[in-house]
């Protein structure tokens, strides 16, 4: 069984004890979150639309972190201009429990 949800802008297939990094979530490692943009749910067969308008996935907060430096550099011909600049993406480590479908 599986489940589509969608959050922080992105959609994510998971199952149940999945552990998956999504957009940063304020919650403290340890709490449980509720995913409630469930776009469709399979157990052998696909729901989608008004079959899942009640689903919702439940997980667990696992960590809180930064990923891997990104390395911005801006450079323009001729002229001497160049920057460089680095970015580190927050992110929120979850675990998912249980499809409620």
């Amino acid at each position: 069984m599986y489940a589509i949800i969608a959050t922080g802008g992105k959609q994510y297939k998971v199952s149940e004890g999945d552990v998956i990094k999504v957009e940063k979530i304020d919650a403290e490692a340890g709490n449980t979150v509720t995913f409630d943009q469930v776009i469709a749910v399979s157990d052998n067969t696909l729901k989608v639309g008004a079959d899942v308008a009640n689903a919702t996935v439940t997980a667990t907060v696992m960590e809180q972190g930064r990923g891997k430096k990104v390395i911005v550099y801006k450079y323009k011909r001729k002229t001497g201009y160049h920057k460089k600049n680095g970015h580190r993406q927050a992110y929120t480590q979850v675990k998912i429990d249980k499809i409620n479908a």
